[in-house]
């Protein structure tokens, strides 16, 4: 059996080269698989392992004066859902690049667990912005929650100026993936004067697991950054929002496009990824470097029927 750990931890971290190098020793020694980014505010991790070598890690993590405390969001899996180990220093935790950076200790918005969560979603005079990119979004969302028209988290605080009109007097819930980017994302919020902000603690995940919401409230299932892609949330009544990038019927299956250039996350079935070559374009789909085509070993006239075909109706 094998577990998946999800985490953060906003903490002065004096060095994080070196202490991105020793921890990645030590990942490695647990023969731990990952993703783990440091920087001077904290650390920000996912990981798998089998059950031993997550509680070992764990156990180590919170024997450090700097992490007792943190919290680790703990899913089952059947194996790794990393291919490698990375632990790598960064400027910050979450890129939101502003004039005067904000520190989630210091200044960020109230916590809300699951239940008052679910409860404030259903007030009059409340916005509900999802602080995630456009595809998460895209696989699933609360009810009613606003995505903002913006291609990545450092584009947000742009936007919420653009509309600060629209957003005065309400009552903000943001919530994201595991809470990291709203600790910075509300307190951003604060600094710019909106006075009723409030965050998912511990994210769509916690949210998911909470045994007396069960993911009320919550359309599709939720993105995450490893193998698996996507994860269950609403256990209530649950719903498909995704659609079929290709054919628009319903689908929660994401793949990357072929083109190592673009690599845009698309919803597909298995049905449309070969139909079109997993390639989001006709530009896409005859790039010299398509990564499907090299996968199954297509020769050119093998791709100009199947680009013949692309042209025609689905029904042909």
């Amino acid at each position: 059996m094998y577990r998946v750990l999800l985490y953060y931890q906003y903490v002065p971290i004096d060095d994080p080269e070196t202490f991105a190098v020793e921890h990645k020793l030590f990942c490695q020694e647990l023969e731990l698989k990952g993703r783990i980014l440091v920087a001077k505010e904290g650390i920000n991790g996912t990981v798998s392992g089998t059950v031993e070598q997550t509680e070992r890690y764990m156990q180590a993590m919170k024997e450090d004066a700097r992490f007792k405390d943190m919290v680790f969001k703990i899913d089952e899996a059947e194996g790794h859902v990393f291919n490698k180990l990375k632990v790598r220093p960064r400027q910050e935790l979450v890129t939101l690049r502003l004039e005067e950076d904000i520190n989630p200790l210091e200044l960020t918005g109230d916590y809300a667990e699951p239940k008052e969560f679910l409860a404030a979603m259903k007030e009059d005079n409340t916005v509900i912005l999802d602080a995630r990119n456009t595809y998460e979004h895209n696989l699933g969302h609360f009810k009613g929650a606003i995505r903002p028209d913006v291609e990545n988290f450092r584009e947000l605080p742009q936007w919420i100026r653009d509309h600060r009109e629209d957003l005065a007097g309400k009552k903000i819930l943001t919530y994201c993936t595991g809470g990291i980017r709203c600790e910075k994302f509300s307190g951003f919020l604060k600094q710019e004067g909106f006075e009723d902000v409030m965050q998912l603690h511990g994210g769509i995940v916690s949210y998911g697991k909470d045994p007396e919401v069960q993911g009320e409230n919550w359309d599709g299932q939720c993105f995450v950054f490893d193998d698996r892609l996507s994860v269950p949330v609403n256990s209530v009544n649950p719903k498909i929002v995704g659609k079929d990038f290709f054919t628009g019927e319903p689908c929660e299956r994401y793949v990357s496009c072929a083109n190592p250039e673009c690599n845009k996350k698309i919803l597909a079935s298995e049905e449309s990824e070969h139909r079109f070559l997993r390639s989001c374009s006709d530009h896409c789909r005859t790039h010299p470097r398509n990564r499907y085509i090299a996968e199954h070993g297509l020769t050119p006239e093998e791709v100009e029927e199947r680009l013949e075909k692309i042209a025609q109706p689905a029904e042909a």
